[in-house]
């Protein structure tokens, strides 16, 4: 039976906090979006963490939080900072590329944790270890099948680029097996490491084109669905009669760093532009010209910080008109 795939509007009066925790990692993937620059280059405290998880929640009737590095199981203090969110009210996930570092899952539980999320880009160690690392495919995945041992709620990213779009088919089968309950598939964005490598034009792009994607990713993440995996994909494109909607003027998304920066739009991250500063432990809104003054522009284009930023992304017709309007990187669809 064919599945609908619905458009997930974003939702107001919710607050999403991506927290990074630190920018290091075991790993060295080659789309890495740390920009250590422009992200520092250590950690949170534990007084930080119990300071700052509860004032970036604020008075939302509902509040999300995703813990993040670098690698988040790096951090000793990871399973203190799943209880403090938790005591806090959040739903609360960890994405890990799969190490699972400091006994994570001895010190965590499932009542505290609502997804446990892992990172592979592969069906096959030949495909994801490629991108990823020698060794990750089996790491993450021996880690997985652990996880859902001890009933953690366990789903998985997938970041699409050229490298390995051609395999996202075979991502279903392997998740239905290791029993995985989510499924995000994810549009390479060009941040950090996969940035520099197309400043050289030596590498291939690794942006796939809109007739791929839009050929492939709907239908892997139908398939997906029919296993009752549920599935979120970036909508990317939008059709002629639908209208660009920019998440930094109508939702609460924030993208914390360790050393205090938080952005509301993740493609701004490898720039100064953020629109808040922690300091003092107090969330503070920068004056100037930064990143929330750009989503206020309307552009044929869709969204301005695409334009800006990552302009070989889109397709212009003969008379000088893009041919899709680039969405909300943050705009989902879901399959089911």
């Amino acid at each position: 039976m064919s599945q609908i795939h619905r458009t997930v509007d974003f939702s107001i009066g919710e607050r999403n906090i991506f927290l990074h925790i630190l920018t290091a990692c075991n790993l060295s993937c080659s789309h890495c979006y740390i920009n250590p620059e422009q992200h520092g280059r250590g950690q949170l405290t534990r007084e930080e963490l119990a300071r700052w998880i509860p004032m970036l929640r604020g008075e939302c009737a509902k509040a999300n939080i995703v813990f993040l590095g670098g690698e988040p199981t790096l951090h000793r203090e990871l399973p203190f900072a799943v209880e403090t969110a938790k005591t806090c009210g959040y739903n609360v996930t960890v994405d890990s590329n799969g190490y699972l570092f400091n006994d994570f899952l001895e010190k965590s539980s499932p009542e505290l944790l609502d997804f446990l999320s892992f990172s592979l880009d592969g069906p096959t160690p030949q495909i994801n270890d490629m991108i990823r690392g020698v060794g990750v495919y089996q790491t993450c995945t021996e880690n997985i099948a652990q996880a859902v041992k001890r009933k953690f709620s366990v789903s998985l990213i997938y970041t699409v680029s050229s490298k390995n779009i051609e395999y996202l088919h075979l991502m279903p089968p392997l998740l239905e097996r290791l029993g995985v309950k989510r499924f995000f598939i994810q549009v390479i964005g060009l941040r950090g490491k996969s940035a520099e490598s197309q400043e050289d034009k030596v590498q291939p792009s690794l942006q796939v084109q809109p007739e791929r994607w839009l050929s492939v990713v709907p239908e892997v993440a139908e398939y997906a669905a029919s296993l009752g995996i549920s599935t979120v994909y970036p909508k990317v494109y939008l059709g002629q009669n639908e209208n660009f909607e920019c998440a930094g003027n109508v939702a609460e998304n924030y993208f914390v760093f360790p050393n205090g920066r938080v952005y509301q739009c993740p493609l701004c991250e490898d720039y100064p532009i953020h629109t808040y500063q922690i300091e003092n432990h107090q969330l503070i809104k920068r004056a100037g010209i930064n990143e929330d003054r750009l989503f206020q522009l309307g552009i044929e284009e869709g969204c301005v910080m695409n334009r800006l930023l990552q302009p070989d992304t889109i397709v212009y017709n003969s008379d000088g008109r893009p041919v899709h309007k680039i969405s909300c990187c943050l705009l989902k669809q879901q399959a089911g």
